[in-house]
């Protein structure tokens, strides 16, 4: 059974003609075990995914601030 998965840190691809980006991730198995795969998003993922780690950003900044402040 999976756990999550995290991004691992290599570069984004995208293919043009299918109009998809493969992000690199890596699967985590809850017996510890590990598999690497693809996040393959067509272009409506894509806007979305960014616009939530936009807000997700933010919302580190201001608790971060907050905190200093």
């Amino acid at each position: 059974m999976i756990s999550h998965v995290t991004i691992d840190q290599r570069d984004v691809t995208y293919d043009p003609r299918a109009e998809q980006a493969a992000l690199p991730v890596t699967i985590h198995h809850r017996d510890g075990l590990t598999q690497r795969s693809v996040l393959v998003m067509d272009p409506g993922q894509m806007e979305l995914y960014a616009i939530q780690l936009e807000q997700a950003i933010a919302k580190r900044k201001a608790s971060r601030e907050a905190v200093a402040g």
